[in-house]
């Protein structure tokens, strides 16, 4: 049903797809990012997770913004807001990324909010630390001399246990005393590099100029473009296969009978061919370039055009018809059945005449015609409206005689060319159509 849908529908569904591309690429303007570009800022030292997230929202405050703003030109932090985003990565980095519309703006903005957000970051830290930084040195420094009054009282305490006398309780008190030396002097050992790494807490280095992107990011232009020629495409697809699912036209001739209150007394195969000479035709502009006028899912056989004779067909059905002044009624917009209409009409000579009626709503003004035969194309028309139309014919006086069913087919094979296996099948089919 897919291939069909594509043989059928196919210069609809390009023009969807055509439709789709332009909406794709209208909306690069408000998707498509641009070009987009990272810097990279390592904060040394040991550092907690939230420190870590705290400053990568410090990276896009609006002071750190605004400065970047001023030095670049670009106007105020706010217009540079949307284009700047800010990730914690592995290792201590915090990664800067600036999108813009062009590489050298993208490259620009990366960098200088790197810089400023180095700057700012280190101005803050110098301002609000030092109080902090001279208290805790200050505290170290007295630890220090108090543990060198302890070691000094250690000492004195070691000489005066070793004066001369060994014992359990000397040799006892020694061990501890010496116990206790140690573990003051990894303690101090600690605090010195304690002390040493604090110095360099607050210090963050910008790692390299962000690189000049080659491409912008996506989505891009193309991209969007592809995307919605794929997506319309796909949607109308989807839409013919879900319209045939949900079609209410009768195709079963039992059906068809059974709607216009007479029997069924044809069902002729004819060529799906567009006949422009016809000036009741009415085809619009868009069907004729779309072609959408037609049923797309019209039935492919293995014969040329010219090896379908339908008068053949006709002239059966005008032999079991009444000799009676008949009216051959045919709805609007049903081309196949206003052509096989005509045909019968001129086999028949002047006892039948050709009606055009609107299938919503159906009138028929001839009521001198001695009964009527319906002609419609197979699939085109539903219960409600051939019920419609039985009811015009009897609020007019005639009978509905009988109907002619019309069925398009599409011959797959050109005069002259080799006829396939399936051709005689098909030729057998035709010929024992009633």
């Amino acid at each position: 049903m897919i291939g069909q849908v594509l043989r059928g529908r196919w210069r609809t569904l390009v023009v969807l797809a055509l439709l789709g591309a332009l909406v794709g690429a209208g909306s690069s303007v408000i998707l498509s990012p641009g070009y987009r570009t990272t810097s990279n800022v390592l904060l040394q030292g040991p550092r907690e997770a939230d420190e870590l997230l705290t400053q990568a929202e410090v990276a896009t405050s609006s002071v750190v913004l605004d400065r970047a703003a001023a030095v670049l030109g670009r106007g105020s932090g706010a217009d540079l807001r949307d284009r700047v985003s800010t990730t914690v990565a592995q290792g201590n980095v915090i990664t800067i990324a600036a999108t813009d519309d062009s590489a050298e703006h993208a490259q620009q903005v990366a960098d200088q909010v790197a810089q400023e957000f180095v700057k700012y970051s280190t101005q803050v830290l110098a301002s609000t630390g030092d109080a902090a930084v001279k208290v805790a040195q200050e505290r170290r420094e007295t630890l220090r001399q108090q543990v060198a009054q302890t070691n000094q009282r250690i000492t004195e305490l070691a000489e005066k246990v070793s004066d001369g006398t060994t014992s359990v309780e000397t040799v006892q008190l020694r061990t501890e005393l010496a116990a206790l030396r140690s573990s003051i002097e990894q303690a101090m050992s600690t605090l010195n590099a304690t002390d040493t790494t604090s110095g360099g807490l607050g210090s963050m280095v910008v790692m390299g100029a962000a690189e000049r992107p080659t491409s912008a990011a996506a989505p891009t232009l193309p991209q969007l473009a592809l995307g919605g020629a794929a997506l319309f495409f796909v949607i109308g697809l989807l839409g013919h296969l879900f319209a045939a699912r949900t079609d209410r036209r009768l195709r079963d001739e039992e059906e068809i009978g059974a709607a216009l209150g007479g029997p069924v007394l044809a069902t002729v195969d004819i060529p799906d061919v567009a006949d422009e000479s016809d000036p009741g035709a009415g085809r619009s502009l868009r069907a004729k370039l779309l072609g959408d006028d037609k049923p797309w899912n019209i039935r492919r056989i293995d014969v040329t055009p010219d090896e379908i004779d339908g008068d053949v067909h006709y002239r059966r059905l005008v032999s079991r018809l009444p000799q009676r002044r008949l009216l051959v009624l045919v709805a609007e917009g049903d081309h196949a059945a206003r052509t096989a209409a005509t045909r019968i009409a001129e086999l028949a000579g002047r006892r039948f005449t050709v009606v055009t009626v609107a299938p919503a709503r159906p009138v028929v003004e001839d009521h001198s015609a001695e009964g009527v035969l319906v002609v419609l194309g197979l699939g085109t028309r539903t219960a409600w409206e051939l019920v419609g139309v039985a009811e015009a014919c009897a609020d007019a006086g005639p009978a509905v005689v009988g109907a002619a069913l019309i069925r398009p087919v599409r011959p797959t094979r050109t005069p002259g060319a080799k006829p396939g296996k399936q051709a005689e099948k098909d030729r057998e089919a035709l010929a024992g159509t009633p």
